[in-house]
């Protein structure tokens, strides 16, 4: 999440009660998770096996529950509870605001576009010209729709990330991470019916132009998904995924966090994709493999109850 304008970090300090050691005079420009954090970040870490990759990021300002050294040019903010913290600078800097109107006065929408009834368009979402919003579209706030997309009945874009903290001691185990992030939808998208796709936790999950989601698809928090993909009906991307330009993910493709697909791949129906592949290969199978040798694979597997029967049936003679 971008702020509005730079904040010092002493007014964060003061906001979340933080003893602040190192640059004091510095300004945050936003806060972000560890892996999409930029200079001029606020990042919060809370448990010690992620410490040192936190203040070696490239976050300018570090929320944390621990004292330590503090590298040239950053500040650590020290607070009892980092979650915490990140959840009073969000709920601070990007409250949510209840919109009573099916189409919020803040909302700017294109010359061109039409916006059927039973739409829903939140707090400050732009949506550029020529576009179509079908009934019973959802567009939640801070939502960026370019020019001529088109969004199919019942969709939801800008839904909170299936995002959560863990501790365990406290009564309810999984406290949920409240987004403030994007879904930046790029020129000629298409949307089909009834998709889902969550909004950055932090940063922004973004569809790239040209790219087409058939019906009944799911896109995780914080994945980026390139130009001109095509991603038939069921797919279900997690969060933080990267996905080059050109990918074909057919129907019921699964596809796990945190991992990228490279440019011009092509995954067959019902397959797995468990981690990171490479671009210009089709691929099949869970987890999934190049096609062709699984096909192969496939072939050989049939093959099992007559090898298995010549063995035998050797066995017989010889005994």
């Amino acid at each position: 999440m971008r702020f509005e304008q730079p904040v010092p970090v002493t007014t964060i300090a003061a906001l979340i009660g933080a003893e602040l050691t190192g640059n004091s005079e510095g300004l945050a420009t936003g806060i972000n998770e560890i892996h999409k954090v930029e200079t001029g970040d606020l990042v919060f870490v809370d448990h010690p096996k992620y410490y040192d990759t936190c203040i070696r990021s490239a976050a300018s300002f570090i929320i944390i529950n621990a004292r330590t050294d503090v590298p040239e040019g950053k500040a650590l903010l020290v607070v009892d509870e980092p979650f915490e913290a990140y959840l009073k600078i969000v709920r601070h800097y990007r409250p949510f605001n209840p919109s009573p109107k099916m189409i919020s006065d803040t909302a700017v929408i294109g010359e061109g576009s039409v916006i059927m009834p039973g739409a829903f368009v939140g707090n400050r979402v732009h949506i550029g010209k020529n576009c179509v919003i079908h009934p019973n579209v959802s567009i939640l706030d801070h939502c960026v729709i370019g020019d001529d997309v088109v969004i199919q009945a019942g969709s939801v874009i800008g839904s909170d990330a299936f995002y959560y903290n863990k501790k365990t001691n406290r009564a309810v185990h999984y406290k949920r991470m409240e987004s403030c992030g994007r879904v930046i939808l790029e020129n000629a998208v298409e949307i089909g019916a009834n998709c889902t796709i969550d909004r950055g936790v932090t940063h922004d999950t973004v569809i790239g132009a040209g790219t087409k989601l058939d019906n009944l698809v799911h896109i995780g928090h914080d994945t980026v998904v390139g130009k001109n993909c095509l991603f038939a009906a069921q797919v279900a991307i997690a969060g933080a995924v990267y996905i080059e330009d050109n990918v074909i993910l057919w129907g019921q493709v699964g596809v796990s966090k945190t991992l990228t697909i490279g440019k011009n791949a092509v995954v067959l129906a019902q397959s797995g994709v468990a981690s990171t592949i490479a671009g210009d290969t089709t691929y099949f199978g869970t987890p999934v493999q190049d096609a062709r040798e699984k096909r192969r694979e496939l072939v050989w597997v049939k093959r099992i109850p007559q090898l298995w029967e010549k063995v035998m049936g050797k066995g017989e003679k010889t005994s």
